[in-house]
């Protein structure tokens, strides 16, 4: 039966996109409490944690100087809480600004103190929070510098330390310079080029693995969540291989071999990428033996030899021939750098280096909508709980406020699931304490110090969950703090975080502050201005080989940042949707749905570039022009809160099967954006056609 347009729209739309039944379970605000995080169990950290802020401690206090004991072992503490998981060079950079701009913060909270009255602190936290917050939006590196700054600026003006600023500064810098020290060292005896260069090996490795997951997942329940995976592993491996041009270490002609080597054989591994993601929108299984291939793949790459035997070609349909081409394109890759002759990495020409900062280019400044909403959450949280310590303490106020910065970061989960997890920790933190307290013969100084190594080695595997994380910290600050001279810390920490508690729980359901889709619209919207600029590309693009369609820099650069964008929006979308639901009502959007019909839209745009590649017949222009000012005006209406009703998108062009799903998602992306929002309902226009 022929259906008009907008009732083809609607029932493609129903296929396509899975329906979010209601279904028995609890909600998801009450579940993400318990949501455990897995992870392998991070034993070089824990070791670095161990040797961090204990020893620091300790040659402070026999020193007879526990003051700068205990600032070099916070900052090792704040440095272990990023010490994740990753090439040294990853840690160097996850680690190392956050570092600095904690120094800074505590540099600028002892100068407030020593210089003004300490009712000064509550407009200057506010105005730090605010600038935490909106920087928060930048992404996760600005939003664990932005943390540290806030919390040092805190501490800083609120723990009583002799000495001057500068110092304190110093001494916090030392100590978290001692933890990247630490990363720096090599892991294992090995040789010294093998240990150079094992991480980035291992990261194009686990690309290959991923890819041969997404492989035996297609046609099944779990292709998703396995191609999730891929874009995941593809990520850190561009991360690592980024940052191993821009970090060399000192070393001699054969490291710059092997990075040139490692450069050519995740290349391969991208092509394989784009293929894979083609097959899943193809949504058909293949044979068992094509997911060898990437498993030979990364093999090779972990022992640097050849590929060895690859499965035989079958290419029964577009995406498959484009599998099988990358598959022998990765073969003749692998050959050529086995022979010890890498292949040179392709150097882009000036005009195509805009496309790496395409992502960053879309990110917010201070005084976007998003960035906004992050900072007047974040201010206003800090500078009340800030109010309402003074008004409670002479001394030692700097806890609540300090509280506050680590539960409201809007980017690093759910409100109500971290309020709850905060509260949990501190008492099974001030309990551990407590006991440790009780010990016979008192807590002398050696117990501190070998309660803050056990506690510095659990911190990195505390990440798993935030209720053990807070428990970790909780020890660790009490231990710093017993060592400062307050001897009574533990029974009012307690009642302080739970006022602070109570205090973020109301102020950041505020109406004027709580506002989800604000930072969760923006997210998708700069994930579908990346597609946009990537169709636009590929289908403006003279007609291209598939080796120069490859080596095209810009292209790969776009499509990079348009997942990378994914990946972000993804998170946020998860974060929205276990916030608990305010007091003061509202429209909750269904961000999971959105996030699915968000990951079809650029799948199917990956496919269209794959599909023109590969000799399919490119789009008219006045199609190609429809469908990417859709894109463009869908993301103006997400990044505005749909304050200015706009029409849905049409149906899409139907001599292109990609960029008709395209269509068909971002009318089902519109369609539950707008969904119980005021005004008159928009149908779907229907073309002349």
């Amino acid at each position: 039966m022929h259906l008009p347009p907008s009732r083809a729209v609607g029932k493609r739309l129903r296929r396509r996109t899975p329906a979010v039944r209601p279904g028995r379970h609890a909600p998801a605000w009450l579940t993400h409490v318990l949501r455990l995080r897995r992870a392998p169990v991070p034993r070089t950290a824990m070791v670095r944690g161990a040797l961090g802020a204990g020893p620091l401690l300790g040659a402070g206090i026999a020193a007879g100087h526990p003051g700068p004991g205990v600032l070099a072992a916070l900052g090792a503490m704040l440095a272990g809480v990023n010490d994740r998981p990753g090439t040294r060079r990853k840690g160097l950079v996850h680690v190392g600004p956050p570092a600095a701009a904690g120094a800074l913060g505590l540099l600028v909270g002892a100068l407030v103190a020593d210089g003004t009255g300490r009712w000064t602190a509550v407009p200057v936290l506010f105005l730090v929070g605010w600038v935490s917050g909106a920087l928060s939006a930048r992404g996760a590196g600005w939003s664990a510098a932005a943390l540290q700054m806030l919390v040092t600026t805190t501490i800083g003006m609120g723990m009583p330390l002799a000495g001057p600023a500068w110092l304190k500064a110093l001494c916090f810098l030392s100590g978290a310079g001692w933890l990247v020290l630490l990363r720096l060292l090599p892991r294992t005896p090995r040789s010294r080029d093998a240990t150079r260069w094992s991480g980035e090996r291992e990261a194009v490795a686990a690309v290959f693995d991923a890819l041969a997951d997404a492989l035996e997942a297609l046609g099944g329940p779990g292709a998703q969540d396995a191609r999730r995976g891929l874009v995941a592993a593809q990520q850190q491996a561009d991360e690592a291989l980024r940052l191993m041009r821009l970090l060399p270490w000192p070393g001699r002609w054969p490291g710059r071999a092997e990075s040139h080597r490692l450069a050519a054989r995740f290349d391969a591994a991208v092509a394989l990428c784009e293929a894979s993601i083609a097959l899943l929108w193809e949504g058909r299984a293949v044979p068992d033996e094509v997911a060898d291939g990437p498993r030979r793949l990364a093999a090779a790459v972990r022992t640097g030899g050849p590929a060895g035997t690859l499965p035989s070609p079958r290419s029964d349909t577009v995406a498959r021939l484009a599998l099988d081409r990358a598959v022998l394109a990765a073969a003749v890759t692998f050959d050529r750098t086995t022979a010890g002759t890498p292949a040179p990495r392709p150097e882009p020409a000036p005009d195509t280096r805009r496309g790496a900062g395409a992502h960053s280019g879309l990110r917010p400044g201070l005084f976007a909508p998003a960035g906004q909403e992050y900072g007047l959450r974040v201010a206003l949280c800090v500078s009340v709980t800030a109010a309402v310590a003074l008004l409670l303490h002479e001394d030692h106020w700097y806890w609540l406020p300090a509280t506050a910065a680590f539960l409201v970061k809007p980017d690093m989960g759910p409100l109500f699931s971290r309020v709850v997890n905060r509260f949990a920790g501190t008492v099974a933190g001030v309990i551990a304490f407590v006991a440790l307290l009780a010990v016979p013969g008192g807590p002398g100084t050696p117990l501190v110090v070998a309660a803050v190594v056990v506690a510095g080695a659990l911190l990195p595997l505390s990440t798993r969950h935030f209720a053990f994380q807070t428990a970790v910290i909780t020890v660790l600050v009490l231990s710093f703090v017993h060592t400062a001279g307050d001897t009574e810390a533990a029974a009012s920490r307690l009642l302080e975080t739970f006022l602070a508690c109570a205090l973020v729980l109301l102020v950041g359901h505020l109406p004027l502050s709580a506002d989800p889709g604000v930072r969760v619209g923006h997210r998708f919207a700069v994930t579908l201005r990346c597609t946009e600029r990537y169709l636009r590309h590929v289908l403006d693009a003279p007609e291209p080989s598939g080796a120069a369609h490859r080596a095209d820099a810009r292209g790969l650069a776009l499509r990079a940042a348009t997942y990378r964008a994914l990946a972000e929006a993804r998170a946020a979308a998860e974060t929205a949707a276990a916030e608990l639901p305010g007091p003061f009502g509202g429209h909750r959007q269904d961000w999971p749905a959105v996030t699915v019909s968000a990951e079809l839209v650029v799948d199917a745009a990956t496919a269209c570039a794959l599909r023109v590649e590969n000799g399919v017949p490119r789009p008219s222009s006045a199609e190609a022009e429809r469908v990417t000012s859709a894109l463009s005006l869908l993301a103006e209406s997400l990044e505005d809160g749909h304050r200015v009703r706009r029409p849905a998108p049409g149906p899409g062009p139907r001599d292109c099967r990609s960029l008709r799903d395209v269509m068909t998602q971002l009318h089902g992306i519109h369609r539950l954006t707008t969904a119980g929002l005021p005004g008159p309902p928009t149908a779907c226009p229907v073309s002349p056609s």
